[in-house]
């Protein structure tokens, strides 16, 4: 996993773009209920957003390599760009994959340029982000689509001129419900969002959205009907890559603010960075974050070779890390300031709980336990 000189200048190119915005930026936008445009469309204008989309579609043609490095060192300059993981990353890797040459032309383009947007909705109330007890459904009308359902915790549905919604069909053949994916337009008749009050500020808000009977012409369906998991892992899997390079950036940019207060904070003779107590959880917390960094890599690099089965574990396991490693990062650098680190000026003590989402979403790290537990180890089930 040693990188190409030209993902090295890449992550020069997109560092010195976060250090122009950096975490107050950020903190500022979130606090003023916006959102981060004018870093969206400054990262659009230089080809970030849409380095991983077809080149023939206006993207840079590249891979989940190349986008995950995006993210990442945005994050460590304290300016992650959440969308980034649902926009180019699922909805751009989904439709490039699978959707139709319109479905391409219409939305491909618009991704790669950061002009448009689009959510994504799996998760319901009752379900989570299991995809077997969705409950939102979609029928037949005709030549139309009637959906119906509930999603909650969708990021940024209020910014997206569309929702890429996990729905189920029923299988003509056996009765059985199985998954689909369809582009829910946010001005379509019947499709309702309201805000979730979360104690987390970030400019990306999360939203339950209502899907009351919302006719689709047969267009909205991306890909094949019959397709079932693997189109919708196909989005799933690059979101996992995409959440361990936003949670090792956030653990980055922690750890990087602790080491420069070590290196100065001076209590007795020393800087504290010289006592061991404090460099060597340091130091843990920077191999824990390269480890998962290498884990990362390597899920980037299945997935974009097509390997689908072995970027699934792959990108499990890396977000697992990655998750585990940043929330570490986080305590040990709020720990290194002391007072300080609960500061406003400091800007760490709101990653406290940012840090968290890295172990909870998209997916739990208990569920990638089970995962591992009985993919990779052939463990039985308890459930």
């Amino acid at each position: 996993m040693i990188e190409t000189e030209e993902h090295q200048a890449l992550r020069a190119a997109v560092a010195a773009l976060g250090r122009r915005y950096g975490r107050d930026y950020l903190a500022r936008v979130a606090r003023e209920g916006g959102h981060p445009d004018e870093l969206w469309a400054d990262a659009a204008k230089l080809g970030y957003l849409g380095v991983n989309l077809p080149e023939e579609y206006g993207g840079g043609g590249g891979g989940i390599a190349e986008l995950s490095l995006v993210l990442e060192e945005l994050g460590a300059a304290g300016c992650p760009l959440l969308m980034m993981v649902v926009s180019p990353a699922i909805c751009g890797t989904v439709i490039a994959r699978f959707g139709t040459d319109a479905q391409k032309s219409t939305w491909l383009p618009g991704l790669a340029d950061g002009s448009r947007t689009m959510a994504f909705g799996i998760t319901e109330p009752d379900a989570g982000s299991n995809s077997h007890r969705i409950t939102s459904t979609a029928r037949r009308d005709g030549d139309d689509w009637i959906l119906t359902g509930r999603k909650v915790f969708i990021s940024g549905v209020d910014i997206a001129d569309a929702t890429l919604v996990v729905g189920r069909t029923e299988d003509a053949r056996t009765g059985r419900l199985k998954p689909c994916l369809f582009i829910v337009p946010r001005d379509a008749p019947g499709f309702s969002r309201s805000v979730i009050d979360m104690e987390l500020q970030a400019a990306e808000k999360q939203f339950e959205l209502l899907l009351d009977e919302v006719r689709l012409p047969s267009s909205a369906l991306v890909g094949d009907e019959d397709a079932g998991l693997l189109q919708l892992f196909a989005g799933l899997n690059p979101e996992r890559i995409m959440t361990a390079a936003f949670a090792i950036g956030m653990g980055r940019y922690a750890l990087s603010k602790a080491v420069d207060y070590a290196k100065t904070r001076q209590v007795w003779k020393d800087p504290i960075g010289a006592h061991q107590a404090i460099a060597h959880p340091l130091a843990t917390a920077h191999i824990e974050l390269e480890l998962a960094r290498l884990m990362m890599q390597k899920a980037a690099a299945l997935y974009d070779a097509g390997d689908d089965m072995g970027a699934g574990e792959a990108a499990n396991m890396a977000k697992y890390a990655a998750g585990e490693a940043c929330v570490r990062a986080v305590d040990q650098a709020v720990h290194t300031l002391g007072g300080n680190g609960l500061t406003r000026e400091y800007g760490l003590a709101s990653l406290i709980t940012a840090a968290r989402v890295s172990r909870i979403a998209p997916v739990s790290r208990e569920m990638i336990l089970n995962f591992v537990s009985h993919q990779t180890l052939g463990l039985p089930k308890s459930y």
